[in-house]
């Protein structure tokens, strides 16, 4: 573990004057986000300290099993409620896309686009750069449906192959105010100041 990631630890643990309310977790891929699984898969429990589970540590949205990044927890329904609203806090990922991705999709996607899932938007998108046959993409989200960026850019076809456009790595890297600083695989509580900073960027009381 590294120095500094003891250092944030320490900061951040629960005295008498505060207790936290939020933990941020780099989630690794491979995990399902949920409690318990009928089909025995690992879950992002496995990753995490027994007391999460047993004190009811709750995460505030989901990531699919084959995408990674900042996830909360927080053992506040309230919360829960909040942050799970549509236009609560701006979510950033980095977005990897392979085919080529034309400044045609990146129109429709901030317009909005009709699928057997409802109209699947972006806030924000934007082109970093484009290596052999993979795009590489910034997007912000302020609604988000289940596996939303996927099968929004699965409905754009690759302009030479004449195939879906297919994502084959999305990474959560911020929330709100909350921007991820760990390693895969490791958590910490937030502390008092980014927790005011965040209840403040979506209006909580």
């Amino acid at each position: 573990m590294s120095q500094r990631f003891t250092k944030l630890q320490d900061s951040c643990r629960p005295n008498s004057a505060w207790s936290p309310k939020f933990i941020l977790f780099h989630k690794p891929k491979g995990l399902l986000v949920t409690t318990k699984d009928e089909k025995q898969r690992t879950t992002v429990y496995e990753a995490l300290p027994p007391f999460m589970l047993k004190d009811g540590w709750n995460p505030i949205g989901r990531l699919d099993k084959l995408s990674r990044g900042l996830l909360l927890f927080t053992r506040h329904g309230n919360l829960v409620d909040l942050f799970t609203r549509p236009g609560i806090c701006e979510k950033w990922y980095d977005v990897v896309v392979r085919g080529r991705v034309l400044e045609e999709h990146l129109s429709r996607a901030r317009q909005g686009v009709p699928t057997d899932f409802g109209v699947l938007k972006v806030h924000h998108v934007w082109k970093i750069r484009e290596i052999g046959p993979k795009t590489y993409l910034q997007i912000i989200l302020k609604e988000g449906k289940n596996r939303h960026i996927r099968r929004l850019f699965h409905s754009f076809q690759d302009p030479h192959y004449q195939t879906p456009l297919k994502v084959v790595d999305l990474k959560r890297i911020r929330i709100g105010t909350l921007t991820l600083d760990l390693p895969a695989g490791q958590w910490r509580y937030i502390t008092q100041p980014e927790e005011n900073a965040l209840l403040q960027s979506a209006n909580a009381p």
